[in-house]
């Protein structure tokens, strides 16, 4: 691994970073959805179905039950998103890309969970991977990576995968604050 350890925020410079639509009521996620759609119809996040704000939240609801049981601490819902180092792939999802990139010791690693891989498919995919089915913590995710590298290093593109970063969820307000 890497001697020094940055995470990642990409967003659309139209809004601000550390925006998540699990923040919004049911009807206002849909509503960002629909005006994404619309707006933005070649950005990746336009092409999200109809069920995805209800599938973010189970799986947020699975993130926090699993990070409460191995210790962490939680200080908000939902978390905000980040990935370990730099995602090319992520980095076009926006029109108009901005990045937000912070060191890991300004965190505190307590408030920090990972998943080897998008959280949605790690929990929603069984194929056997080791991965699959697993939230880590910062230690834990240290010996994954050793072990299997930085997805984006072996499959940016996704032939290999849904794996393509390592996805951190940040259950803080206190650094990304002073990003907002």
């Amino acid at each position: 691994m890497r001697s020094k350890m940055y995470l990642y925020h990409y967003y659309d410079k139209s809004g601000a970073p550390f925006r998540n639509l699990s923040e919004l009521s049911a009807d206002e996620a849909k509503a960002v959805l629909e005006k994404i759609k619309t707006e933005k119809p070649d950005s990746q996040c336009a092409e999200r179905h109809a069920k995805y704000v209800d599938y973010r939240r189970n799986c947020e609801e699975i993130l926090r039950t699993e990070f409460l049981k191995k210790g962490g601490k939680i200080l908000r819902t939902p978390p905000h998103y980040m990935v370990v180092e730099h995602s090319p792939w992520l980095s076009t999802w926006y029109e108009n890309c901005g990045v937000v990139k912070i060191p890991i010791e300004e965190f505190d690693t307590a408030t920090l969970s990972f998943t080897y891989g998008d959280s949605m498919p790690t929990f929603g995919i069984n194929d056997g991977k080791e991965y699959r089915q697993k939230l880590y913590t910062y230690d834990e995710i240290l010996k994954i990576i050793e072990k299997y590298g930085l997805p984006q290093d072996w499959n940016d593109d996704g032939k290999h995968g849904p794996e393509r970063y390592v996805e951190v969820h940040v259950w803080s307000d206190e650094t990304v604050g002073k990003y907002r």
